[in-house]
């Protein structure tokens, strides 16, 4: 069996850190821009909702490969 190196703490605080930070600013960003589109197309309220959710989800869709390409730069083993 392969050793497993340890974990390198400052990389893992700084990995979290980033992905509360960039999580944070991306998530509520691309809410916004729904809930901005519904407001600005005057839609009815449903498909506001249906904008605000499909901006989160696409949010979320960022971060998760923003910290991927990100834990491949700054490994937390090794």
């Amino acid at each position: 069996m392969a050793e497993k190196k340890p974990i390198n703490k400052q990389n893992l605080v700084t990995l979290i850190s980033l992905a509360i930070l960039v999580g944070t600013e991306l998530t509520v960003m691309t809410w916004a821009a729904g809930w901005a589109l519904g407001g600005i197309f005057e839609l009815p309220p449903l498909f506001r909702r249906v904008f605000e959710v499909t901006g989160f989800a696409a949010g979320i869709a960022g971060l998760y490969y923003f910290m991927r390409t990100a834990v491949k730069a700054d490994p937390i083993r090794g």
